[in-house]
């Protein structure tokens, strides 16, 4: 899985899990959750009497997700109008309300 850290808009669906994000410019609609999870800050990189922060929460989903006609498995409309699709991690942090691409296999 190649990692990044690009911002990104994401529009959450009816449970609250992520439903489409928009990546470079490109619109991608999720098909599957494939995971979600919470990861707490990095308690381990603490110094010895300094305070860290382990409310600092973010929330991540690993996501399927397509775009173009085909983003739901249809039927492909025209001949070379191909479907795009990958796994994408999302996170979402608490502490500043921001979403990050932070992974994709394609």
């Amino acid at each position: 899985m190649r990692q990044y850290d690009d911002p990104v808009e994401v529009r959450r669906g009816e449970a609250e899990d992520p439903d489409q994000f928009l990546w470079r410019g490109r619109l991608w609609k999720v098909r599957a959750v494939v995971a979600h999870w919470v990861e707490t800050g990095p308690w381990w990189q603490g110094t010895h009497g300094a305070a860290t922060d382990l409310l600092a929460e973010r929330e991540l989903w690993r996501v399927e997700a397509g775009r173009g006609p085909g983003a739901r498995r249809a039927a492909r409309a025209v001949a070379g109008d191909e479907e795009t699709f990958g796994v994408f991690d999302l996170s979402f942090d608490w502490t500043d309300g921001r979403w990050q691409l932070v992974g994709c296999q394609d």
